[in-house]
């Protein structure tokens, strides 16, 4: 495998925003003169279904597909899909997950319990783990869908592009009127890594 692609495999629920996280990452990415590619799975097509985005850059990406071990980071929407997608990181890997939960199905009908001490035992097995409250800090900005962009805000941290990019390319995805709200969003999760 080339090195010189990363790889990153979004996952979460539907309603939280993966789709649109993942095709904001691939035009940040693109513009700043990778070659992207990006593979989508929709869950069951409603709010609560797995969603998942494979998503590669580097300077010449042939495949968009992710193989099981060769994540380099898990951005995971909700702690349940952290769990769930764990096993696909590379032992260097970086996990960076919202501190939320949304009950499947099952959970829902009391068919199973909701797993308990996730972030505990993700931390156990992974040392560059980030716990990002993301939910929590777009409700005290004032809108739990920005909670997306906050988690833009945090994994941008992990790369040489320029911030000023990342927020243009978010901000043009979104409507006008929810622009300030989404500036704070994106630079409150900037400084949820720099904090860690």
């Amino acid at each position: 495998m080339d090195q010189m692609t990363t790889n990153i495999l979004v996952a979460g629920v539907g309603g939280q925003g993966v789709i649109l996280a993942s095709d904001i990452m691939s035009e940040v990415f693109m513009e700043a003169g990778y070659d992207v590619k990006k593979s989508e799975v929709h869950g069951m097509a409603m709010r609560g279904g797995i969603v998942t985005s494979h998503f590669r850059f580097g300077k010449k990406v042939y495949s968009p597909l992710i193989k099981q071990g060769e994540v380099d980071i898990l951005f995971a929407f909700e702690q349940l899909e952290g769990l769930r997608w764990f096993n696909y990181l590379r032992p260097t890997g970086k996990i960076l997950m919202n501190d939320n939960k949304v009950n499947p199905p099952a959970v829902n009908l009391g068919e199973m319990e909701y797993p308990k001490d996730i972030p505990e035992v993700i931390r156990s097995k992974f040392k560059s783990f980030y716990l990002i409250k993301g939910t929590e800090i777009a409700l005290q900005l004032g809108d739990a869908r920005a909670a997306n962009v906050v988690l833009l805000g945090a994994i941008s941290k992990f790369f040489e592009v320029n911030d000023d990019l990342w927020l243009k390319t978010i901000l043009n995805y979104l409507p006008p009127k929810v622009h300030e709200l989404n500036r704070k969003a994106f630079s409150t999760g900037r400084d949820q890594i720099s904090q860690s």
